[in-house]
C-alpha cells in the first residue's frame, strides 16, 4: 500500500488521517507531544480535567462525517450535549445578554437591551446568512491554489461587502454599543482582529445559529480519545513522542521524514497539521524551496496570542453559564493595544469556561472546574511573561471575583497557567501566536498558505495554518480538502 504520514495530531492532523485513510492509504501519525489533540490536549490536576484547547463544537457534522466514513457513527463514541444560550455577555456596568440559538429568545434579549436594534439585527442576521452561503457551503472545503481560484469570488465578496470589517458591518445594522460588542467578537475566536478581519467571517454568527454550540460529554479530550479509537480500529498507527526534524525532498517530490530520534520513514505523502512558517522555514532544505518561500511563510503576520488560566474551586457555581464573555471597560481600543501596539493592557476582556454547567464529572463533586482566557499580544510584543504572568492571573481572578464569583479566591483549590511561551515552545507556533497567521483579507484564501505545496510535490497542510483557516470547523474543512487534492491510493480497479 502507498503510506502517508501525519506530522502532528491536532484535530486537522487526526481528520487528515482518517480521509487519507479512506483514500486508500496506510497512515501514520506523527506526535512531538506525549498526547494527541494538539491544542486540545488535556490538564488532569487534583481530581479536575481540564481542556487545554477548543471548548466550542459548532458545525458537528464535520466530527459525523469522519465516523460515517467507516461505516460508523460517532453517537457510539462520544456524545454531543448542546450548550443553550450559546454565551452569557456581561458588561462592567452590571447588564448581561445571554445569546440564544433560536430567533424568539435572541431578539427578546435584543428587545431587553436596546428596541431599536431587533429589526437591524434581523438584516444583519439576513447579512450573515448570505456570506455563509458563499464563504462557508462554497468555499470552506475547496482548494485555493491559483490565483483564478480567487478571482472568480471577488464579485460575490464585493456584492456582500464581505471585504469591509467584520465590526463595521454590525455598526452598519446595530446601534447599541454594548450589541456591537456582542454581535462582533466572534472572529476572535479564529485569531482575528473584529476591527480589521474581513467581512467573510461573519459567516461565524450564522453558523453558530445554525447548528449550535455543542460540548463533549467528558470534555474535548473525550472526542480527541473517540477520535484515536477510531483510527484504531481503521488500522492508523498514531506515535506520540515523535518530533519530525526535516521533511524528506528527493526529485522534487516529498518522500518521508527524519524524527529527532535519527529514525528515518519513507512516504509517498506527506501531510503537516503544524504550523506551515515551522515547516518551510526549519524543516525543508531552502534548496528544494522558491527562493521567497520560506521568507515569505516566516514574515506573515502572526495572530494574537492567549494566557489561560486554569482553576478548580471547593464550591460550585450554578448560576455561571457555560461560556460566559465577560466584557471590560474598554473594547476598540483594547483590541488595538493586543493587535496594533503590542502592548499587556491592565484591563482586558475574558472568556470562562464553566464545563461543569454541563458535566459535572470533570470536577470531584461539590467542586467546580474552570478555565479563563484573555486574549494578550503574540511574543512580538516586549512582555516579560516569567514576571508578568502569576500578578496577571492575580488581576484577572480579582476581577472575577467581583463581577462573576463571589469568594472565588478562598475557595481556590487549584490553579495553573499557560501564556504565549507555551504556545511557541509546547505547540511549536510562530511568535506564540494562538490561531496561526491572522485572518486578514490579505492572509486568506489563495492569499494563506496553500493545502498543497507549490514547492514540493506530495506535501500538504492541514490545521489552522492553511485554508480555510482557525476553529475547529476551519481545521476539520481543511482535511476535507485533501480529498480534492491527493490523488487516492489505489487505480480505478481499486489495486493499491
Amino acid at each position: 500500500m502507498k503510506r502517508a504520514l501525519v506530522v502532528g495530531a491536532g484535530f486537522g492532523g487526526l481528520a487528515a488521517a482518517l480521509r487519507l485513510r479512506r483514500l486508500g492509504y496506510r497512515v501514520t501519525v506523527l506526535e512531538a507531544g506525549d498526547q494527541a489533540g494538539g491544542r486540545a490536549r488535556v490538564f488532569r490536576r487534583d481530581g479536575y480535567v481540564f481542556d487545554a484547547g477548543p471548548t466550542v463544537i459548532t458545525a458537528p457534522y464535520l466530527f459525523d462525517e469522519l465516523f460515517q466514513l467507516f461505516g460508523k457513527e460517532r453517537a457510539d463514541y462520544v456524545e454531543f450535549l448542546p450548550v443553550d444560550p450559546l454565551y452569557r455577555v456581561t458588561f462592567p456596568g452590571g447588564e448581561h445578554f445571554d445569546y440564544f440559538r433560536d430567533d424568539e429568545p435572541l431578539h427578546e434579549e435584543i428587545r431587553r437591551l436596546s428596541p431599536r436594534d431587533v429589526d437591524g439585527y434581523r438584516k444583519l442576521a439576513a447579512h450573515a446568512e448570505r456570506i455563509f452561503e458563499v464563504g462557508y457551503r462554497e468555499l470552506a472545503d475547496q482548494p485555493f491554489g491559483r490565483v483564478t481560484d480567487m478571482l472568480r469570488i471577488v464579485p460575490d465578496l464585493v456584492r456582500l461587502s464581505a471585504h469591509r470589517s467584520v465590526h463595521s458591518l454590525v455598526a452598519k445594522y446595530i446601534q447599541d454599543p454594548r450589541l456591537r460588542q456582542v454581535l462582533s467578537f466572534e472572529p476572535l475566536l479564529v485569531g482575528g482582529n473584529p476591527l480589521e478581519v474581513p467581512g467573510i467571517y461573519l459567516l461565524i454568527h450564522w453558523l453558530e445559529r445554525k447548528w449550535g454550540v455543542h460540548f463533549a460529554r467528558g470534555g474535548t479530550t473525550a472526542l480527541v480519545s473517540a477520535l484515536v479509537r477510531l483510527m484504531a480500529e481503521v488500522d492508523i498507527e498514531c506515535r506520540l513522542g515523535a518530533p519530525v526534524e526535516r521533511i524528506l525532498v528527493a526529485g522534487g517530490r516529498a518522500t518521508g521524514v527524519v524524527l529527532e530520534s535519527g529514525e528515518t520513514m519513507l512516504a509517498d505523502v506527506v501531510v503537516c497539521n503544524c504550523d506551515p512558517a515551522l515547516v518551510y522555514g526549519k524543516m525543508i532544505e531552502p534548496r528544494h524551496l522558491r527562493p521567497f518561500r520560506a521568507r515569505h511563510a516566516l514574515g506573515q503576520k502572526q495572530s494574537m496570542s492567549l494566557f489561560v488560566g486554569y482553576f478548580g474551586t471547593s464550591r460550585a457555581y450554578p448560576a455561571l453559564r457555560h461560556h460566559t464573555v465577560v466584557m471590560g471597560p474598554r473594547y476598540e481600543e483594547l483590541l488595538r493595544d493586543i493587535f496594533q501596539r503590542k502592548i499587556l493592557a491592565p484591563d482586558f476582556s475574558l472568556y470562562l469556561h464553566a464545563p461543569g454547567r454541563t458535566d459535572p464529572s470533570l470536577a470531584p463533586a461539590g467542586h467546580d472546574a474552570f478555565y479563563v482566557l484573555s486574549p494578550v499580544p503574540n511574543l512580538d510584543a516586549d512582555v516579560d511573561w516569567e514576571k508578568a504572568s502569576g500578578p496577571y492571573f492575580d488581576a484577572i481572578l480579582e476581577t472575577l471575583e467581583a463581577r462573576e464569583m463571589p469568594g472565588l479566591t478562598s475557595s481556590l483549590t487549584t490553579r495553573f497557567s499557560v501564556d504565549p511561551r507555551y504556545f511557541q515552545h509546547e505547540l511549536r507556533s510562530q511568535k506564540g501566536a494562538a490561531f496561526g497567521i491572522e485572518p486578514l483579507l490579505s492572509q486568506s484564501a489563495y492569499f494563506r498558505c496553500h493545502n498543497q505545496s507549490k514547492d514540493v510535490g506530495g506535501l500538504y497542510f492541514v490545521g489552522a495554518g492553511t485554508h480555510p483557516g482557525a476553529g475547529l470547523p476551519g481545521v476539520l474543512c481543511s482535511a476535507k480538502v485533501l480529498e480534492r487534492v491527493v490523488p487516492p491510493a489505489f487505480d480505478v480497479r481499486g489495486a493499491a
